[in-house]
């Protein structure tokens, strides 16, 4: 985390700098994506203003104070801050448990589905034009348990099954 302090109309002291140092430590406790912290610190009608700018992935937090003392202008940005990062951190976390449901949804379909290791064999077969008892003949030189053929009745494709050796079964679509 990057910490830029700028001072107006005041000299900066080593004391504050370690101060919000410190308090940035603290933030960092709560949120560990902090890209950049700056800090501006200024002196206007004897009231000690601090504007921080807290920036993060997809976002810019900013926080206001304004005391008679400085470094308690300091510790109330630093408090208002920490409440802007509780709030966003719970967001995240939220969204996250979401889409890990989602992508453990998937992977459970992913791992169903390699562990059945379907595999899918396509056939093309050029449907011959007969009728069905021309058809049964023709079955016995096949070898498989089906016979598809284009109807030379309804001019539809047919499908016959082999029940057992003297049944057959037609399927008309």
């Amino acid at each position: 985390m990057q910490i830029t302090i700028t001072a107006r109309h005041f000299g900066l002291t080593n004391a504050i700098r370690d101060h919000i140092k410190e308090a940035c430590e603290k933030l960092e406790k709560y949120f560990d994506h902090i890209i950049h912290v700056s800090f501006v610190l200024s002196l206007e009608n004897k009231q000690n203003h601090v504007e921080m700018n807290l920036h993060i992935p997809k976002n810019l937090l900013i926080s206001e104070a304004a005391e008679k003392n400085m470094y308690l202008a300091i510790d109330d940005a630093i408090d208002k801050m920490e409440q802007q990062v509780k709030k966003l951190k719970g967001k995240w976390s939220k969204h996250q448990r979401k889409s890990l449901k989602e992508t453990s949804f998937v992977y459970a379909n992913l791992v169903e589905r390699s562990e059945k290791k379907q595999t899918l064999k396509i056939k093309r077969i050029p449907a011959e034009v007969m009728t069905v008892h021309d058809a049964i003949d023709s079955f016995e030189t096949i070898k498989d348990p089906y016979f598809v053929f284009k109807n030379a009745e309804t001019d539809r494709v047919n499908v016959l099954v082999k029940k057992d050796d003297e049944h057959f079964k037609l399927i008309e679509p």
